[in-house]
């Protein structure tokens, strides 16, 4: 029956920005089709998620990891933690990300790097452990990168997030293209305007907000919980032919 292409039973993923917003939705998600769960907070352990994915009976393991200031190696140790804790990883979900909203002629630095760290390479150093320990277990498996709909446009006042952004679409094309093959499917889902902390400051200005809804074909901000079908699809095997795609999840944003 096709339902059970889309189960997670015996599967375990791991969640980076899980403590709330799109990744607490997506890893609740992740359990609730069966999958255990390894949650990754940045300053603090996720464990108002944990008590969520504990209730509906699933396993949780609790990691903190300040993304913007870890070493590659800490990085494949979160990788190696689940898999001594799961005996497995099946599933990434590279959701954590930060941005800094600056004109282009006023941008530091700091900004500039702390951005890149976060969301680009943390994005791929996490992909390729994890990708070398589902190599290792010889089952294949499911990285899903959190992409953007800057990842095809510019945006205002935000340029290394636009980059950053740019680059996990590419990456998510470039790794496909080395690990389909070996069974591992990458691909991305691309969040429209979300109300998460990100856009706090769009939806506190009126005049910006209210452009940015009549942009929006559907005529809302999204909600975490819409991400939570897309994230099992391509957590599923029922994507299991689906290689380096870009999903956006946008209320029609970007076919406006």
């Amino acid at each position: 029956m096709i339902l059970e292409n889309f189960s997670l039973h015996g599967k375990v993923a791991l969640v980076t920005g899980a403590t709330r917003g799109l990744g607490q939705a997506m890893a609740v998600a992740l359990a609730q089709a069966g999958a255990d769960v390894a949650l990754v907070g940045s300053s603090k352990p996720a464990d108002e998620t944990a008590a969520q994915i504990h209730a509906l009976g699933r396993r949780t393991l609790t990691l903190t990891c300040d993304l913007s200031k870890a070493p590659v190696a800490e990085l494949a140790k979160l990788v190696d933690d689940v898999v001594a804790e799961f005996g497995r990883i099946d599933i990434l979900v590279n959701n954590a990300g930060i941005i800094r909203r600056t004109p282009a002629m006023d941008f530091t630095e700091t900004d500039w790097d702390d951005v890149i760290q976060v969301n680009q390479k943390a994005v791929f150093f996490l992909a390729q452990a994890a990708a070398k320990a589902m190599k290792d277990g010889g089952e294949g498996g499911k990285i899903i990168n959190t992409a953007s709909l800057l990842s095809f446009q510019g945006g205002i006042n935000v340029p290394s997030y636009t980059a950053s952004k740019s680059a996990v679409a590419g990456l998510t094309h470039a790794m496909a293209n080395e690990w389909a093959s070996q069974g591992i499917n990458v691909n991305a889902i691309v969040p429209g305007y979300f109300a998460t902390d990100n856009t706090a400051q769009l939806r506190a200005d009126e005049g910006r907000s209210q452009s940015i809804l009549e942009r929006i074909p559907a005529g809302r901000w999204g909600d975490a919980e819409d991400l939570a079908g897309a994230v099992v699809f391509l957590a599923s095997k029922a994507s299991a032919y689906v290689h380096g795609t870009l999903l956006a999840v946008d209320g029609g944003w970007l076919g406006r």
